[in-house]
């Protein structure tokens, strides 16, 4: 599981304090960002390629408040992928208190940049249909 740390600003709280629900949904783009920099796969680095990864679906469980200069540190694992589609897991915690904060999943696809559709990687980009299978073995044998 590759980690990431947010420090929560006082702009994502809300009037009671607290990290406005929406900001958990940007904390999973910004931990996504960062794995697959962390991986070699940078979104320059995609570009550059022509693939772009947009967002199918979102779902976010709320567990926990995270205030004004919390830090939480967000895990990512990939738990699906089919050479097509991926489906990313999040676990957010407080660091300090190890509480989790937020439980998540983001579901996305690869599409080829200028035409707009979707793309199997192992005919497009054998190198990132490796990774993204070498992340899901990576992710299953820590689960053992």
């Amino acid at each position: 599981m590759e980690s990431y740390i947010h420090k929560v600003q006082y702009y994502e709280t809300d009037r009671m304090g607290l990290v406005h629900h929406s900001n958990y949904i940007r904390w999973m783009e910004e931990a996504r960002v960062d794995w697959l920099e962390k991986i070699g796969m940078g979104f320059d680095k995609l570009e550059e390629m022509g693939i772009t990864s947009p967002l199918l679906s979102v779902n976010c469980k709320y567990k926990f408040g995270s205030t004004f200069g919390d830090s939480v540190e967000i895990k990512t694992k990939v738990k699906k992928y089919n050479g097509v589609k991926i489906t990313i897991a999040y676990i957010m915690t407080k660091v300090g208190t190890g509480e989790i904060v937020a439980t998540g999943e983001t579901e996305l696809c690869f599409i080829n940049f200028k035409t707009r559709r979707p793309i199997i990687l192992k005919k497009e980009n054998l190198e990132l249909d490796q990774l993204m299978k070498k992340a899901l073995e990576e992710n299953a044998e820590e689960e053992k």
